[in-house]
């Protein structure tokens, strides 16, 4: 009897046997689509990793060592049948390796304290804050009696006052008198976590300053040349397109938004096309794609070149070079880095005399930004460029050689793919908008078909021609061209953002909500044959419940000086001012559009005393802001359920009572407390060991849910630090 000598020829039990024909009726059927699904599971990976209460330890790393092995493994034993699987494996252990790895890289000192004094530091960043206040970053900081072990490696620092000093620039080492502090946590818990997003800009400290800067040390000579060329081309350009239209070409062509005002941003969000604005995968594909056609026609008027050489892949490098350059005169930011990333592999794929466009080329674009800035997954510019650019790629693939439209007229079908693309786009990105920025533009689809074919046809075109012309200064009527078409812009965002009902605000929704959104429009997306469908139940799903139920009845502030109240579905403020950015990001997450002065006016609160009281279900709270309201503290103790102070609690058994509550909340997960004589004491110091409270009264008493819970034992964490 005659036995296998090879192990591939042994015969397998029946119920594998089963397994395995089901795994390859699955392949089979989704043959030569499945690369695009590499970049899903990597995210996936990177996704879990962010998505863990604590920091994995070294075990949880060898085991996706364990998982990346046998991944590869089981690709490598039976390719056909078990390659996805190994492949998809393997790619969610390198995910989930690589988010950690990056983000342990990165780590640097974070400020223990609030300090004031001198702040010396090397400028690397000009911009402006929401307060449109303009912002230096500094790296190379020294401070006033603190070791260097312990300084951060980069501080953002905010210019107020009226002098100023010497116009800061790239490479200059200047010194001013400041304040600084830590990156601040949530506003709320579960909110947007500044501290996490600092962390990868290795941001150890934030503040601002009164006095003037002190120029220490000009920039070295070819210190930082490409930060100096953009400020210097932004400076000319300026002063060439004077207002707020040359703001806007020099955020546009050398991504310096510092010209533009709070006004110009917001009438532009308002409005929808912000995204004008972030040199991102509309204008790297409409710089490198116009030198990309006009250089080919140019070289196709040369009959012996046309005919002898390969005309198109010489512009296709040359277009890639000006898409290189443009990458770095921009400063390489995350959103033109994965733009540039897309339009490389569009014309490498030319090169190749491979399709250009295909969900293989954004696929293979997302798995190198996650690779090189897995954190930027979670950004709202990294999930609306990838769903705008996957959509548009599926929808124009589908309707690549429908018969219906190939008899209509050249302009009728340049009209039908603006409003396609338009409407495409918007729906895409329409989710994640309303996520991060809690609104939906009702008129954004009008706005983006007034204004993104000038971008193309008049600002894009005008900027090339610009810059040859430059150096023969015959710039001039380009630059008035476009001034018109930069005015038009402008002009459209301000009438649109004026319109009664322009924008559309949106509560915050679940956590799950945004995922399951995504996985099932991939699902749609890159799934073969009709079953993609079923991706379409759980978008459903999520989208109908999308509401803002779910939002915290009591919000408090970690400096205890603001706390909201939900009632009738409206937040109530318990102050009018003081902690104005956190009550801003309260009343966006809840979907309203009120500001602090009108939610502090909702009969929600009653004066009581120096403090305010209100109610909420069975529970009654105290409020007081302030050492003024300490004296009457022990007082409201004995009438109230819950008394919030922002100063430390007055000695005795308020004192007592906050520090049993301070050792109840030190749990990692939500504590729900019941009724309490005389009273429940949230005092200053429990605030700023806690982070921000959310509390939820129900029947088991009430649910008290913190920042520093949400957040966990992560690198970027203050448990950790």
């Amino acid at each position: 009897m005659a036995y296998p000598t090879d192990p591939m020829d042994l015969p397998l039990p029946p119920r594998r046997l089963a397994g395995l024909a089901l795994l390859d009726a699955v392949q089979q059927s989704q043959r030569g689509a499945l690369m695009p699904w590499s970049a899903v599971m990597l995210g996936l990976g990177v996704a879990l990793y962010f998505a863990r209460p604590a920091e994995p330890q070294a075990f949880a790393y060898a085991l996706c060592g364990g998982v990346l092995c046998i991944g590869i493994a089981l690709a490598l034993w039976r390719r056909e049948v078990l390659g996805p699987l190994g492949a998809a494996l393997a790619l969610v252990a390198l995910g989930f390796v690589g988010a950690g790895a990056r983000s342990h890289q990165v780590a640097g000192p974070v400020l223990e304290f609030r300090y004031y004094g001198p702040i010396e530091g090397r400028v690397v960043g000009v911009d402006r804050s929401a307060s449109d206040a303009l912002r230096l970053t500094l790296d190379q900081v020294r401070l006033d009696d603190l070791n260097p072990a312990r300084t951060p490696l980069r501080v953002r620092v905010s210019l107020h006052g009226e002098g100023r000093g010497p116009p800061p620039a790239p490479g200059m080492i200047v010194m001013m008198t400041g304040h600084l502090a830590a990156p601040a946590g949530p506003a709320e818990p579960g909110g947007f976590d500044f501290q996490h997003h600092a962390h990868f800009l290795s941001l150890g400290g934030v503040g601002y300053t009164r006095t003037p800067l002190v120029l220490l040390e000009d920039r070295a000579p070819g210190a930082a040349r490409l930060f100096h060329l953009r400020l210097r081309m932004s400076a000319a350009i300026q002063d060439r397109i004077a207002g707020q239209p040359g703001a806007f070409a020099a955020a546009v062509l050398t991504g310096d938004r510092s010209g533009l005002d709070a006004t110009s941003l917001e009438a532009m969000r308002v409005s929808n096309i912000a995204h004008l604005l972030a040199i991102s995968g509309l204008h790297m594909g409409l710089l490198t794609g116009f030198v990309y056609a006009a250089l080919r026609q140019i070289l196709a008027l040369i009959p012996a070149l046309a005919l002898r050489y390969p005309i198109r892949k010489w512009a296709a490098v040359v277009a890639l070079a000006a898409g290189a350059f443009y990458l770095a005169l921009s400063g390489g930011n995350v959103a033109t880095e994965r733009a540039f990333i897309q339009v490389a592999v569009m014309f490498t794929a030319v090169l190749l005399d491979r399709r250009a466009i295909t969900l293989r080329s954004v696929a293979i674009a997302g798995i190198i930004v996650l690779l090189h800035r897995p954190e930027t997954l979670l950004s709202p510019g990294f999930q609306m460029s990838f769903a705008a650019t996957a959509a548009l790629v599926g929808v124009f693939g589908a309707l690549r050689g429908a018969v219906w439209v190939q008899g209509w007229p050249k302009w009728a079908k340049g009209l039908f793919a603006l409003l396609v693309s338009s409407a495409v786009a918007g729906a895409a990105t329409a989710p994640y908008s309303a996520v991060h920025f809690n609104q939906v533009s009702i008129y954004g689809l009008i706005a983006n078909l007034l204004t993104v074919p000038v971008m193309g046809s008049v600002i894009i075109p005008g900027a090339v021609l610009a810059a040859l012309l430059w150096p023969l200064g015959l710039s001039g009527p380009v630059w008035r061209v476009m001034d018109w078409g930069l005015s038009w812009i402008l002009g459209v965002a301000e009438r649109v953002a004026a319109l009664p009902g322009a924008v559309e605000a949106v509560p915050t929704p679940a956590n799950w909500t945004l995922g399951v959104v995504t996985m099932g429009a991939l699902f749609v997306l890159l799934w073969q044959g009709r079953a993609r469908w079923l991706g379409a139940v759980p978008v459903g799903v999520a989208l109908l419940m999308w509401s803002g139920d779910g939002r915290p009845d009591v919000l408090i502030s970690d400096s205890g000086r603001l706390v909201g109240v939900m009632h009738d579905g409206l937040r109530g403020l318990s102050r009018a001012r003081g902690d104005g950015f956190v009550a801003g990001i309260w009343l966006e997450n809840d979907g309203d559009r009120a500001t602090q002065e009108g939610a502090a006016a909702r009969p929600v609160w009653q004066a009581a005393g120096q403090g305010a009281q209100a109610a909420i279900a069975d529970w009654t709270i105290w409020h007081g802001a302030g050492r003024s309201a300490l004296p009457e503290a022990e007082a409201a103790c004995a009438t109230h359920d819950i008394v919030i102070l922002s100063e430390p609690a007055p000695e005795g058994a308020m004192a007592r009572a906050a520090a049993d509550l301070r050792a109840r909340l030190s749990a990692a997960h939500p504590v729900a407390l019941p009724p309490a004589a005389p009273c429940h004491v949230i005092d200053g110091p429990l605030l700023a060991q806690t982070g921000a409270m959310a509390l939820d009264p129900g029947e088991g008493g009430l649910t008290i849910t913190t920042a520093r819970m949400e957040q966990g034992d992560r690198v970027w964490s203050p448990a950790i630090r």
